[in-house]
């Protein structure tokens, strides 16, 4: 038994548009033949009448709850759904009684959990037993990375699948579909078609619900482009500022930047804009940037990036954006280097490699006289009075070989710095033979 029997009057109450065209088998689900093809991972489940537990991970409006319903059809398990906000530990248990009473008819249970991910680590450590003796096959659909929000133990019984955000391929399937059901075309010019599957944004749901706006209107009416961005209110980008998105657009802006692609750089700059983003996290992550991945190549990223904060502080939304654009395209467009991240990676290492030596005591100051009967200062020499304005002296511990922790890149100003380097060297090995 996959659901309950529909009432006498279920069929006369008024259905969203997106329930009318649900899929009736799973072969009719648009957008994840990744998963549904015969030779995918669920399609040989199904096929083999036999289903593991599973998380479902996709964007909002990619068919997850669709999916479980129709996997619970195709291999005869009672569907039973919850939902992750509403659900407590205690309907959960009755769940699992009634389950196991059903199991011992021989009917198996799929628990369906939608926003699995805001389950609690105790609620998730309550699924485990039963999940782990088949009491229920459970289905999880999140859309955060269940990496991050399901706890190991629970990952390590269920299978994880990815789900696609709809393609435009999939989207205008959706809408062809509507188009049937109401034996008309959207009255929609095709470049409010094309806008209108821009809007959606992958999210099938949401096109749907557009669309049965749409269809409202007086059928002699065709919308262009325009219209229908004054028809439509527009969705802000998906993107969860304390969830993966965040993560994943903050990292395709600094790999962009790394990889001196301004016009990428830009794009993922403006896709955090649009979503939302704390424009002053941008700013300290672009001040990162500068020092770990520019660098002395350009001494100048450094202060453009302060700079640019402090206008953006000055000035605000949306005015202080444009000088965080110009930054992006600054660092973009800088010569790099991490020689000074690696450098002091390279010394930290070696200062807890070491422990407390202490510094050679001819360049320690001696202010007392007992100080200077130790030998602190002795043979000291001031670098100003050599000819080259470089002693050569020692100044790492005695009990440790000099090491080398900078060493520049042959690209923008460090190409200088590495010039001024090897000179001292070459000095240094002269006055020390």
């Amino acid at each position: 038994m996959a659901r309950p029997t529909p009432s006498l009057f279920e069929n006369t109450a008024p259905r969203p548009l997106a329930d009318r065209l649900r899929p009736r088998a799973l072969g009719d689900v648009a957008g994840q033949d990744h998963l549904l093809a015969p030779d995918a991972p669920l399609g040989r489940m199904v096929a083999g009448k036999r289903l593991a537990s599973l998380i479902l991970w996709g964007p909002p409006g990619c068919g997850k709850t669709t999916i479980a319903r129709l996997l619970a059809d195709a291999t005869n398990l009672y569907f039973e759904p919850v939902s992750a906000v509403a659900s407590g530990v205690a309907e959960l248990r009755k769940i699992f009684e009634a389950a196991a009473a059903r199991r011992a008819t021989g009917q198996g249970t799929l628990l369906f959990v939608d926003e699995i991910h805001r389950f609690n680590r105790a609620q998730q450590d309550v699924l485990l037993p039963y999940v782990e003796d088949g009491t229920v096959t459970l289905v999880g659909a999140t859309t955060e990375n269940p990496s991050f929000e399901l706890n190991g133990a629970l990952l390590s019984r269920c299978q994880t699948l990815v789900l696609n955000r709809l393609d435009e391929v999939a989207l205008d399937l959706l809408l062809q579909k509507a188009e049937k059901l109401y034996d008309r075309p959207l009255p929609l010019n095709d470049e409010a078609r094309q806008a209108l599957k821009a809007m959606a944004d992958g999210d099938g749901r949401y096109l749907l619900v557009m669309a049965e706006e749409i269809f409202a209107l007086p059928a002699n009416k065709t919308l262009d482009a325009a219209q229908l961005a004054a028809f439509v209110q527009k969705r802000r980008p998906l993107y969860d500022k304390a969830q993966e998105s965040h993560y994943n657009l903050i990292s395709a802006l600094h790999k962009s930047l790394r990889g001196s692609d301004c016009d990428a750089a830009l794009y993922w700059f403006a896709r955090m804009i649009a979503g939302g983003e704390e424009p002053r996290y941008i700013a300290r992550r672009l001040t990162r940037f500068a020092s770990e991945d520019i660098g002395l190549a350009d001494p100048q990223a450094l202060p453009m990036a302060l700079a640019a904060w402090e206008a953006y502080e000055r000035m605000g939304s949306p005015e202080g954006e444009l000088c965080l654009a110009e930054l992006v395209i600054y660092l973009a467009t800088a010569p790099k280097s991490n020689a000074a991240y690696t450098a002091i990676g390279a010394a930290m290492r070696a200062a807890k490699e070491h422990g407390s030596l202490m510094p050679p005591k001819h360049i320690l100051n001696a202010p007392t006289k007992l100080m200077q009967e130790i030998g602190y200062g002795a043979g000291y020499e001031y670098d100003h009075d050599s000819s080259e304005g470089f002693s050569g002296q020692n100044h790492f511990p005695d009990e440790m070989k000099r090491q080398e922790f900078y060493r520049p890149v042959e690209r923008g100003f460090e190409r200088e710095i590495k010039k001024r380097l090897d000179y001292w060297a070459e000095l240094r090995r002269k006055k020390n033979g």
